[in-house]
Formats: structure tokens, sequence, C-alpha cells
């Protein structure tokens, strides 16, 4: 079943709401955020104890493997952004005025979402366990009917072309080729960096505050990074709200 036009209008706050359960995790007790044991911790414990790599080993390799989630986060939202314009992306309601088949569309239907996903994957490894499965299993459901709506949406208003585009492109699974030839739309680049500064701020805190273990000063860079990225979203949102008023 499909979202509903409020959850897609409210789809950032239950977002926020989501994530802000997984790392407080009030669950299991201690109510401080960022005090918990991540699972970047619990991972690197688990699989010491398993006796398959030294402490120090699995430390590097899940810090290696949340990085590469968040490094492909980046990757997919800001292309993704960058072709389908950031007005759009950020818009609070569906949007249908022409059949989206440039850049990682192309490959993938849904590459905002998966790049979502992919930065759920590396946020959760700053939660705790049981928070980082919470969230996981949370945002993967809400984004399978946000998914499911937007295409029931996008099959309504565009008719064959886009069943032809369904035939054509997998969901959620990208291809290695396709036949699918690029529009020839130009990215706007400097309109997506601005607009996804959260993955962004969620891979330098990754890549480059994991290596500190500590869960606080970690929660606080993606807290800064969340910030930053809602002021520079609503400067980049700014010019097409003024065009769609004079409209």
């Amino acid at each position: 079943m499909g979202a509903t036009r409020i959850e897609f209008r409210l789809r950032f706050a239950i977002y926020c709401v989501i994530f802000t359960l997984g790392f407080w995790a009030p669950w299991i007790g201690t109510r401080s955020l960022g005090r918990h044991h991540s699972l970047l911790e619990w991972l690197a414990l688990e699989l010491s104890r398993l006796g398959l790599l030294s402490f120090h080993a699995a430390t590097v390799a899940v810090i290696v493997i949340a990085s590469l989630a968040a490094a492909a986060a980046v990757v997919l939202r800001l292309w993704g952004s960058a072709c389908l314009g950031a007005a759009t992306v950020h818009h609070g309601q569906m949007q249908a005025s022409s059949l989206m088949a440039d850049g990682p569309f192309r490959y993938v239907r849904n590459p905002l979402y998966l790049g979502t996903w992919c930065m759920t994957i590396a946020m959760a490894f700053i939660m705790p366990p049981t928070g980082a499965l919470f969230t996981i299993v949370l945002i993967s459901i809400f984004q399978l009917r946000l998914i499911l709506g937007e295409e029931a949406f996008l099959a309504a208003r565009l008719g064959e072309p886009y069943q032809e585009y369904l035939r054509a492109v997998p969901r959620l699974v990208p291809r290695l080729r396709t036949g699918l030839q690029s529009a020839g739309n130009r990215p706007e680049w400097l309109r997506a960096v601005l607009s996804e500064l959260l993955p962004i701020g969620v891979f330098i805190t990754l890549a480059f505050l994991s290596w500190r273990y500590d869960n606080l000063l970690m929660l606080r860079a993606v807290l800064v990074s969340l910030g930053v990225s809602l002021v520079a979203r609503a400067v980049v949102m700014r010019p097409a709200a003024r065009s769609v008023a004079a409209e």
C-alpha cells in the first residue's frame, strides 16, 4: 500500500522522528542521547569474539563499511538531486511534469530513496544495536510506502511512457548497463550540493570522526550537518518558491 499525500508532505518530519528514536533507544533504559554503545563498537567486538578478526582489524573493517555506505548515499543523493532539481526533490507535493530518465534514473528508478537508505545504514552504525535495527526496519517500510505511492501517482499522470519506463528500469537494484538514452538535461550541481549537505556531513562524520570512537561527538556532527543543511535548503528553495508564486 502506497503512502498518502499527508505522509509524503510530512516525510521529513517522519524521518526525523524515526532517527531520533533510533539514536535515543529509550527502551534500553539509558536516557542520554549518544551515551550508548554503538552498533559500530558492538559489531567490532562480536567479530573479534568470533575469532574472525582482531578487535583492531574488525573496527577498521566496520568503519570502512559504514563510510562506504555513507559515500554511496552522497553519490546517489547528489547525482539524483542534480538531475531532478533540488526544488522538485524537496517539494511538499508529488511532482509529475515530465518523465525523468536521465542521470542515475537511467539505472534505477529511485536513486534518491536508495541514497536515503544507504545514509540510514551509515547512520545506524552510530546508534545502539537495537536502535539501529528499529531505524532500518521502519525507514525501509516507510520508504517502500513512499515509492509505491509515487509510482501510482506517476502512472496515473504520465500514462504509457511511464509504464514503459517501469518495465525498462529496476525499482531499487541498479543495473550496471542501460539502453535508455540520456535526455541531455544539464545537472544543477551547486544547488544539489547545498540541498544534500546532510549525507555529505554523515560521510565526513563516519570517514573522519569515527576513528576517535566518540559517539557523542559523531552525533553532534550529524546534528550540525542537519542544521546547516536545513539553512542551505531554505536558500535553495527560495527562488523556486518565488517562481511558483509568480505563476
